[in-house]
């Protein structure tokens, strides 16, 4: 009997030990955000599996398979406790030169790892599926296209709280905020939010589209001028003021830009180690060094319309957060149609629309959703007017609206907020050397997703128009 328990024990034992299998995983991110033809991309990848699978594929109309391997040695590397903010400096487990032949856009990496569970117990088929990307700019910038879409990676990565934390406390850590994030690591792609709908559409129309990343605006600057058009889509809400700049100075000598998005340009952040970081300090600017020199305040990593900085998105854009909100989002709004509200129908925007004033377009998609831009109106007649003491250029037209409102933790940070202040998302365009289009909504790109044909028939008016 005695012998028997004790063989019980034995097993018992034995099967909460080192036979029991390790969970099966596989994560990875690519060397950096942004490649071009012919440079090297690496792959940094880390798993408790022997080997691993990986496949590219570039997003687009159709998705497009243009290298895989089906077997890469595993190994596992340590997490470093402040990934989060200066990356996990993981080996490459991948190098490969990109081909010419690639073409520019967004790509898809997927990692795959398979194993048969544990040695004696557990001996399951097991499958595990990590994900990264990376943009490929083009060859010859400006050679098959005059338009370039720049995607909001700096959005992707402000929300990524792998490691921990992100620049949010919603869902950091111990309900923390991060004030640096790390390109190196796992990341949080929104693409498929915004852009690929967007993208998708696009390509299925015959429009080509070049492609950068957020970075190559401030380290690649020179591409600019090779494009008519620079298009901005989604939630594209990160900017450091070597982007701004360029864009600025692009527009300045002629360039158009289309942005078919809101909350642009809300926060400043400052790149570090070449682009491979990000620092904003957001609402708690007041610990920034930048704030503690007290030399200039250009660069402060909070709201681009904060008192200190100066400089309201307005500036670029046409409208900004700060006079816009949320629409169906954040429980503000909740019961909005979702859609705009035509107020000069005679623009070359609407042109085969068969819009009247007063008509409401959108709502079926709910285009006028999530995060809003706009600027502060007056109202003349029945028609809107910007009043440009928030920054809106003095030959901004405003042409639709919608409501939208702050959620009140989000602003009542801020010492010069107005309390009951409403806002709207407005579409509108002004003209400073170049044309700028905005469409003051995150959720534009919806609408082409959901085949609204007003809202695709704008859209094309717009890139017709911008790209001569």
């Amino acid at each position: 009997m005695f012998a028997a328990l004790g063989f019980s024990i034995l097993i018992s034992s034995w099967t909460a030990g080192a036979e029991e299998p390790r969970p099966l995983f596989v994560e990875g991110y690519a060397g950096r955000v942004s490649y071009a033809p012919d440079d090297e991309l690496t792959l940094h990848v880390s798993s408790s599996a022997a080997t691993f699978a990986v496949e590219i594929a570039r997003l687009g109309a159709k998705r497009e398979m243009v290298w895989s391997s089906p077997s890469v040695e595993g190994r596992e590397h340590p997490v470093p406790e402040n990934a989060s903010s200066h990356g996990c400096r993981w080996p490459a487990a991948v190098t490969m030169k990109i081909p010419e032949t690639w073409r520019s856009g967004y790509y898809h990496v997927t990692l795959r790892a398979r194993d048969g569970g544990g040695k004696y117990v557990q001996r399951n088929s097991r499958t595990a599926e990590g994900s990264c990307y990376f943009v490929l700019r083009p060859a010859v910038p400006g050679r098959d296209t005059k338009i370039l879409l720049q995607l909001a990676t700096h959005t992707y990565n402000a929300y990524n709280n792998w490691g921990g934390f992100s620049l949010y406390a919603f869902h950091g850590r111990g309900g923390n905020q991060g004030h640096r994030v790390s390109y190196q690591r796992p990341p949080a792609s929104q693409f498929g939010n915004w852009e690929q709908p967007f993208v998708e559409w696009a390509e299925r129309n015959g429009i080509v589209l070049d492609f950068a990343a957020n970075g190559d605006l401030e380290f690649h600057p020179e591409m600019l001028k090779a494009y008519r058009l620079v298009l901005s889509v989604g939630h594209d809400e990160y900017w450091s003021t070597p982007m701004r700049d360029h864009l600025e100075k692009f527009i300045a000598e002629g360039g158009n830009v289309a942005f078919f998005t809101g909350n642009t340009c809300c926060w400043q952040v400052r790149s570090e180690d070449n682009g491979q970081a990000l620092v904003c300090w957001k609402q708690n600017y007041f610990w920034d060094p930048v704030y503690g020199a007290r030399e200039s305040y250009a660069t402060l990593s909070t709201l681009w319309s904060h008192h200190l900085v100066k400089r309201p998105e307005n500036q670029l854009t046409g409208v900004g957060f700060l006079w816009g909100g949320y629409h169906k989002s954040h429980g503000q709004l909740m019961d909005g149609s979702g859609a705009y509200t035509v107020h000069r129908p005679e623009h070359w925007l609407f042109a085969g629309t068969g819009l009247k004033r007063g008509d409401e377009f959108g709502g079926k998609d709910t285009v006028v959703g999530y995060e809003c831009d706009g600027c502060e109106l007056e109202w003349r007649d029945g028609l809107p007017y910007p009043t440009h003491r928030d920054g809106t250029p003095k030959t901004f037209e405003v042409l639709a609206t919608a409501p939208a409102q702050w959620h009140p933790d989000d602003c009542q940070w801020y010492e010069q907020w107005e309390n009951g202040r409403k806002g709207n998302a407005v579409l509108g365009v002004y003209t400073r050397g170049g044309i700028v289009f905005t469409c003051g909504s995150t959720d534009w790109a919806h609408g082409l997703r959901g085949g609204d044909p007003i809202v695709e028939r704008i859209t094309r008016n717009v890139i017709e128009r911008l790209v001569k």
